[in-house]
Parts: C-alpha cells; sequence; structure tokens
C-alpha cells in the first residue's frame, strides 16, 4: 500500500485494480487511511498553502423538474417547501457576501423550467456589472450549449454539474427520468469546450455503489481533469424513495477525496456541506483529506432549511455566512485560514 500512495502522489495515477485494492484497504486499515490523507494534505499544502478558499453559496429555487431517487427537492415530494428567489433577493445576497469578503459567488438551483436564459442572463450581467472582480460560478443542473454559451458571455466563469455516476447502470437507476448519463457527459464537455472552469463529482454511499463503481468514477475524474470536483456522502431524506438507506461511510468520503487530490494535485475541491451535515468534524476531516474549499451560505436566512436536498442540512453557524469569524477559528484549530481570494486555478 505504501508503494501504491507514493506512485499516486508522484504519477497521479494507478490502475482499476491498485485503485480498488487501495479503497478496499483503506476502508479497513487505519493506518493505510492516515497514510492516503497525509499525502493528500501535504500536495494541498505544495499547491495552496494554509488557506482555505471560500465561496458564497446563493440558492436560488427549490423547485425542480428532475426526480432524482434521493433528493428532497425532487418533483414527486409533495411535501417539499418550495420558494424562489427574485432577482433583487439575489443582488441583496451578493450585497452582503461582498460586504464580508466573499470573491465567489454560487448560484445553485434545481432545474426550475422559470429560469430561462432571458432571466439567468441579466442576473448574471448585473452581478458582473456590480462585482467585475468576482468569480460567478453557476450550478443550475443540465442545459443546452446554446444556454452555457449565453450565460458565460454574460460573465459567469464556472459551472458545477456533478456526473453523480460513471456507471450506467447505477445512474440509471438514481435518475429514472433524467436524460441519460451521455447527455450528463455531454453537458460537461459542452462546458469545459466553451471555457468554463467545470466541475465534476459524486455521492459516496448511494444505494448500488460498489468500490467498482467508485472506481470508475475517479478514473472518468482523471480524464476529463475537471478544474473543480465535489465529493460528499449520500444522505437520506424520508421524502424520497432512498430515504431509508443508511448514510455513506465518512471514511470512505475521506479516502476517495484523498485520492482525487493526489489524481489533480491543482484541482479545487470543497469540503462539503454534506459531509459537514454527515460529522460535526467532517469539515475539518476534509480539509485534513486534501480538500481546499468551503461554502458558507449566502441564502436568505428565512429559506435555507426549505433547500434540503437532505435532511438535517447544515447552514447555520460556521456553515453560514454571518459565521466566518467561527468559521476561521475552527480553521485555525488545524493550522489553517481562510483565503479571501477568487482562486482560480487551470490544470
Amino acid at each position: 500500500m505504501v508503494e501504491l500512495v507514493d506512485r499516486l502522489a508522484t504519477q497521479h495515477s494507478l490502475s482499476d485494480v491498485e485503485l480498488r485494492e487501495l479503497l478496499k484497504v483503506a476502508l479497513s486499515d487505519s493506518t493505510v487511511l492516515q497514510l492516503l490523507r497525509d499525502n493528500a494534505v501535504r500536495t494541498a499544502r505544495e499547491q495552496f498553502g494554509l488557506g482555505i478558499y471560500i465561496r458564497g453559496l446563493i440558492e436560488l429555487s427549490s423547485y425542480c423538474r428532475c426526480d432524482c431517487l434521493y433528493c428532497g427537492l425532487r418533483r414527486s415530494n409533495r411535501s417539499a417547501e418550495r420558494y424562489r428567489l427574485t432577482h433583487d433577493e439575489v443582488m441583496e445576497c451578493c450585497k452582503e457576501g461582498y460586504r464580508l469578503g466573499f470573491r465567489t459567488f454560487v448560484l445553485q438551483g434545481g432545474e426550475d423550467g422559470t429560469h430561462t436564459d432571458k432571466w439567468l442572463t441579466e442576473l448574471v450581467s448585473a452581478m458582473r456589472r456590480e462585482y467585475p472582480d468576482v468569480a460567478i460560478t453557476l450550478s443550475l443542473g443540465e442545459r443546452g450549449e446554446d444556454s452555457f454559451q449565453r450565460l458565460y458571455e454574460a460573465g459567469a466563469n464556472r459551472y458545477l454539474l456533478r456526473h453523480e455516476a460513471a456507471n450506467e447502470a447505477l445512474y440509471e437507476s438514481l435518475h429514472p427520468a433524467g436524460r441519460g448519463l451521455r447527455h450528463r457527459l455531454d453537458c460537461l464537455e459542452s462546458l469545459k469546450r466553451i471555457g468554463y472552469q467545470t466541475g465534476m463529482g459524486m455521492m459516496i454511499g448511494v444505494k448500488g455503489q460498489t468500490i467498482d463503481h467508485i472506481v470508475e468514477d475517479l478514473q472518468l475524474i482523471a480524464r476529463m481533469r475537471p478544474e473543480m470536483v465535489g465529493i460528499g456522502p449520500f444522505l437520506p431524506h424520508r421524502a424520497t424513495p432512498l430515504g431509508d438507506e443508511p448514510a455513506g461511510d465518512l471514511r470512505m468520503v475521506l479516502a476517495t477525496v484523498a485520492i482525487v487530490r493526489l489524481m489533480l494535485p491543482k484541482a479545487l475541491i470543497p469540503s462539503t456541506t454534506a459531509l459537514a451535515s454527515l460529522s460535526p468534524t467532517g469539515r475539518l476531516e476534509g480539509i485534513l483529506s486534501g480538500a481546499n474549499v468551503v461554502m458558507p451560505n449566502l441564502s436568505p436566512s428565512d429559506i435555507r432549511a426549505k433547500y434540503a436536498i437532505y435532511e438535517n442540512k447544515a447552514s447555520w453557524g460556521k456553515e453560514a455566512a454571518e459565521g466566518l469569524s467561527a468559521l476561521e477559528a475552527e480553521l485555525q484549530t488545524i493550522g489553517y485560514h481562510i483565503d479571501y481570494a477568487r482562486g482560480d486555478f487551470n490544470l
């Protein structure tokens, strides 16, 4: 295992068989998991120092046309609390975020049919005019290439679109009413072709997922070389078909984050809100596995609970934009600090 970790750290790749063996052993052997994480942390520090980038998360809408089996926003969830932020509400979030020091805004939402190209391009253009020095990241699901192009020309820099599962059968089992894995990958390829810094990623521990599936995910990420990779645990929502399934395993999440860091040393990897929701120390554990980004919530406080992809989402205190001092204090306990820069890195 030492030889495998060393080779991953220096050559940034392993075979399917080697990745499978490394994940299996890391899951059961704490020494191997720690070796993997230590190498990932060393790599991240070589690239980024001790600064952790912050992104201001603005959750635009809890409406979604999709019916993904794991998501609390799925259209079939009649108990979901729905809302949409107005243009002015989003701009107010940006104003507060900019005052607090955020230089990246992330607009996230379900695939809401009212978010037309016209509405979104007007919003992105207004953000770009008002805050010319910020990075604008979108995470709004699958759209057409023409739509991606318009949003890019309006001023968006980055787009997050998790691939969710590289294995077609697993993908289809989780997205029975979706457009299919090939369409999702086509969207990612369009984003990269247009010039976005592109993010992909997946959940760990969702029903039906095996270590072989995770290996497929890792090799897809290695081939596509995204600038950003989001990896977090599956967390159940009781109003979904997977509501009774167990949450993802923390050790497997940390091992996967560490492997991605060693595969893509310069990637922007968040210690996700889902990880912080899974464990009280989850955010710090992610950073100590090679993550270098956190995404405090900038959404209006009265709607945060309504954006319930999973239950018991952490969106207050150190997970909230107004809790930056508490976040800074927590990061300092492990020797890190907030980095307020945009953090643009190309692989």
